[in-house]
């Protein structure tokens, strides 16, 4: 069978390191990229594994048609068939199970949030640089084409210039155990708020913070529960972003300009633009593209980046990645949220 770049026939075996919810969302994609003709020959769901747990492994692997299960971490990263590893634990764990997958010869897709804080994200990312493997971070909406709209319908001077931006994503996710865990990096920021700081950036691309006022209200555990913080950007923009980990969000993104704004339903996975005028008329409507899940489109990058020899995907570059890892530090700073492996 021939290869190229090591991939064999130019189908790139993908496999999935943990299965707790997100692994689930991710493996429904493979699957169902795996059935349509735009993916099938890109990409092959081929391997999953849990942690000592080889049944719960198993039933995953036939829930979703993967080839191969494995009990733990290492059988798994042993498979030399193996071509990318998407990385499905918690922010805590990311870096140590990043780096194991690239000293194993494994390209990495990692979660979101790519680490826990920057200086764990610049260790993972100096192994990527030494390996010459791709690393990149599988946060959605960098690779959905919802970006591009949006970016296209503010550049073309339809709310007039930007003066303000306004984001939210909130769910009641407090109930999951590792969100309220320090030792996890739990908390709204790294999990949900993440989101907010990446509209912004998103819309956004050449400005950055010149200061930033923030707030939040912990957990009895200690860890962030929600939060609100206001960015100056250099631009002149005012953006003002929020997350709630016990609190249902409008998950809205807004864009006021001097002429009108702009409404995206669902920073998490855009479903339209709304476009209002001065006097607050709804002038357009645009939609987005179908899709599987949205997921698909960060696999396709991270699979055609791996084919082209390429070490990051264009959507979300190291240099970006580090950038919302230092953003959000500075907010735990702010707060004096400190993660007890960070003592």
């Amino acid at each position: 069978m021939s290869r190229r770049n090591g991939i064999h026939d130019g189908t790139v075996n993908v496999a999935i390191l943990g299965c707790g919810r997100i692994a689930h969302h991710m493996a429904q994609t493979l699957h169902d990229m795996a059935g349509d003709e735009r993916y099938s020959t890109l990409i092959r769901p081929y391997a999953v594994a849990t942690r000592d747990d080889d049944p719960r492994a198993e039933r995953f692997a036939d829930r979703y048609g993967f080839d191969r299960a494995y009990g733990s971490y290492e059988s798994m990263l042993a498979d030399p068939e193996i071509d990318l590893v998407y990385v499905a634990t918690p922010h805590a764990m990311h870096a140590r199970h990043a780096i194991a997958c690239m000293m194993a010869g494994k390209n990495v897709l990692v979660e979101k949030s790519f680490t826990a804080n920057e200086e764990q994200a610049r260790k993972v990312l100096d192994v990527a640089s030494q390996t010459r493997l791709l690393c990149t971070e599988a946060i959605w909406t960098r690779y959905m084409p919802s970006r591009r709209i949006i970016l296209d319908t503010l550049r073309s001077g339809v709310v007039g210039t930007p003066r303000q931006v306004y984001a939210n994503l909130s769910y009641p996710v407090s109930d999951k155990a590792r969100m309220t865990d320090p030792a996890m990096a739990g908390g709204a920021l790294l999990d949900v708020g993440v989101y907010p700081i990446n509209f912004v950036a998103m819309a956004f691309p050449e400005a950055t913070p010149r200061s930033v006022t923030s707030s939040c209200v912990f957990t009895d555990r200690g860890v962030d529960e929600q939060f609100s913080a206001t960015f100056w950007l250099d631009n002149g923009v005012a953006a003002t972003i929020d997350s709630s980990m016990v609190s249902v969000g409008s998950r809205q993104g807004v864009i006021q300009g001097d002429k009108g704004y702009l409404i995206v339903e669902n920073i998490n996975n855009p479903e339209r633009i709304s476009v209002f005028d001065a006097d607050h008329r709804q002038i357009d409507k645009i939609l987005f593209p179908d899709q599987i899940t949205g997921y698909e489109y960060q696999v396709v990058s991270a699979a055609k980046a791996i084919l082209e020899g390429a070490t990051q995907c264009e959507e979300m570059p190291h240099e970006e990645t580090l950038r919302i890892m230092r953003i959000m530090d500075s907010l735990r700073a702010q707060w004096g949220e400190v993660y007890p492996f960070e003592h």
